[in-house]
């Protein structure tokens, strides 16, 4: 249990990172998302995306592998993935590559939220020592 927190952290910073390969460009986009990108707005903001999930792994990184960060990894990392499970039950109606990313988010917030359960309880424990 020890290390729980850490793996947790490292799987979700590896889900986060996939998509920062959509900074490259729109085929890039495309591989991940399926869908078109031809218009230059959504390039902006779909590739600044990118450069945001690369914060949040980023962020999940230093938390896996510093244990001071773990309180500001989690919440980051709650927030990152249920609100988008969120809006894409919202706007339902997405393709598979969609489909691919909302699983990947349902595995993330499981391990985010055992964590976050772990956390409480190792620090339960060691106020009780």
């Amino acid at each position: 249990m020890k290390h729980f927190i850490s793996v947790a952290l490292v799987i979700v910073a590896i889900i986060h990172l996939l998509p920062v390969t959509g900074v490259l460009g729109v085929q890039s986009l495309t591989r991940l998302y399926g869908g078109d990108f031809s218009d230059p707005n959504l390039q902006i903001l779909m590739r600044h995306r990118a450069v945001l999930f690369g914060i949040i792994g980023g962020v999940m990184l230093l938390g896996a592998f510093r244990v001071e960060y773990q309180i500001l990894a989690l919440p980051i990392g709650l927030v990152s993935v249920i609100s988008f499970l969120i809006l894409s039950w919202d706007v339902g109606s997405y393709n598979e590559a969609i489909r691919r990313v909302v699983l990947a988010d349902w595995i993330a917030l499981a391990l985010l939220v055992l964590a976050c359960v772990v956390k409480w309880f190792v620090g339960l424990k060691s106020q009780v020592i």
